[in-house]
């Protein structure tokens, strides 16, 4: 029997897609921090986790559900898993934002799906799509889980798995877009990291011409 593989949590697949940096702040260093953007998204999970499971005409409704792939080595919670009666098996994931220009998202919910095959012994392949629902747009987006998306979040998987078994955290590379609305852009620095190794550069490009103009 092999060696299980090391689980990676579906959460670290969206912030690796996202940055590099701050999944290993999170999944490697440990560090949190919360602002007004990320206090939205965690009421907007517990809302969505909160309650029994119900039903509906020919729908069964599963809440919080903790689902894994021993497998693909992957873990976490479904926020909302639609088990329709003909067999069909949707997973709902919950977003405060709207539909992104990356793929981070759609990853998160492509691990899911494929949590959900091995949880209900389910062939690889069969669930088919799932949904983001953005709270901002209040309404779903429908995502595809065909063999590009499957293989880039199969890949993003070994990236985050790598990263955690090696200790590392990439370092920081400002980018306006990615780190003004990031909660850890206090804790990442990037800002200063970037002052201090252009700095650093500076330093070095005159000691070199010192010492090329020294006799």
């Amino acid at each position: 029997m092999s060696d299980p593989i090391d689980p990676v949590p579906l959460s670290a697949l969206q912030h690796y897609l996202y940055c590099p940096r701050q999944c290993a702040l999170i999944h490697v260093e440990r560090v949190w921090a919360e602002d007004f953007a990320t206090a939205q998204g965690r009421v907007l999970h517990e809302k969505a986790h909160s309650g029994l499971g119900e039903s509906r005409p020919g729908v069964r409704i599963a809440r919080g559900l903790p689902v894994a792939s021993e497998k693909h080595g992957l873990n976490g919670v479904c926020d909302v898993v639609e088990i329709h009666k003909e067999g069909r098996i949707v997973p709902v994931e919950y977003k405060r934002g709207k539909p992104k220009a990356h793929r981070a998202d759609e990853v998160q919910i492509c691990g899911q799906a494929l949590c959900l095959e091995s949880t209900f012994a389910l062939e690889e392949g069969s669930i088919r799509e799932g949904f983001l629902f953005y709270g901002k747009q209040q309404r779903r987006t429908t995502v595809l889980f065909d063999q590009e998306l499957r293989q880039l979040t199969l890949s993003v998987a070994n990236q985050v798995r790598t990263m955690k078994q090696q200790q590392e955290t990439p370092p920081a590379e400002y980018s306006r877009k990615l780190c003004d609305p990031c909660s850890l852009k206090f804790l990442c620095q990037p800002k200063a990291l970037r002052f201090r190794r252009g700095t650093a550069a500076w330093f070095s490009r005159q000691l070199n011409s010192i010492l090329e103009a020294s006799p």
